[in-house]
């Protein structure tokens, strides 16, 4: 296996928008772009990428390798990871938003989320019963198979058209890896708090980045935003973020489904594996 590279020395400018698939980073993105970019019509959802890049882009390892680059290979693409995200915070911007769904720990020895390139987190959770029926519907398999998925400490995505490898790992340990961090601040929300109160879930979030929060424009943004719109746009324009195997991005966005729609032994399952950190956020029912 090639020899990691360091990350590039400079200043921490990297805002990580972290969050295990299907859990509500795509939804806190749009609103950030949204607000921060001002807008008075909803911005296209094919366009939320300008907010910033995510840490799984084939194209931009293709640029800092500067010559053939197989995203098959582990090893290649974790020893040009430091260079791509050296890349980001070379470009002089004060805060450079990175969305990840990778876990923060090491993969082979090389440091996913290195504190030298960071500025903070926000980390968005949401109930593994709910994930897992997404997650099924996003990587077309059966409820039963994201439910074992989520469950192992080696889960990954493997490289697929555009992207690399991304390493999860189990629910738990990622969440854990995330809301456990002290080396640099990280903001936790949850899925079911944003659907009940996006208002004030968004608003801790400019806080946390250092924005104001304009109550009007904050409301704005929430709409544009919002569930409806989201479906309504992906139904008009697609969604390039669509798993090629998935019939729509935005399915229903609902917390709760599973307990009509998730078999009850990938239910058992879900609650057995996770049980400590489902209830520590909240996610053990009485």
């Amino acid at each position: 296996m090639p020899q990691p590279s360091r990350p590039t020395r400079s200043r921490k400018s990297i805002v990580w928008l972290a969050s295990y698939p299907k859990s509500g980073n795509t939804w806190t993105r749009v609103f950030l772009a949204n607000y921060l970019f001002g807008r008075s019509e909803p911005m296209p959802i094919n366009q939320v990428h300008r907010l910033g890049m995510g840490d799984s882009i084939e194209k931009a390892y293709r640029m800092v390798a500067r010559g053939p680059f197989d995203p098959a290979d582990i090893g290649a693409t974790l020893a040009l990871r430091g260079r791509v995200l050296g890349a980001v915070v070379n470009n002089g911007a004060e805060v450079n938003f990175v969305k990840t769904h990778n876990s923060r720990t090491r993969a082979f020895g090389v440091e996913l989320i290195p504190p030298a390139l960071t500025r903070s987190a926000i980390y968005i959770l949401r109930n593994p019963l709910d994930v897992a029926l997404s997650y099924a519907r996003h990587y077309n398999m059966t409820p039963e198979a994201a439910a074992e998925a989520i469950g192992r400490a080696d889960n990954a995505i493997a490289a697929s058209s555009g992207t690399v490898t991304q390493f999860l790992g189990s629910w738990s340990a990622h969440v854990r890896s995330w809301a456990r961090c002290r080396v640099f601040p990280v903001l936790v929300l949850r899925y079911e708090d944003i659907e009940a109160d996006p208002e004030s879930e968004f608003a801790r979030v400019l806080k946390h980045i250092g924005a104001s929060a304009d109550a009007d424009r904050v409301a704005r943004a929430v709409a544009f935003s919002s569930f409806d719109e989201l479906r309504r746009q992906e139904d008009t324009a697609g969604f390039i973020e669509r798993s090629p195997t998935a019939e729509r991005f935005f399915h229903s966005g609902r917390s709760g489904a599973w307990r009509e729609l998730l078999p009850a032994p990938a239910a058992e399952r879900i609650q057995a594996d996770h049980q400590s950190v489902m209830q520590e956020f909240g996610y053990l029912e009485e």
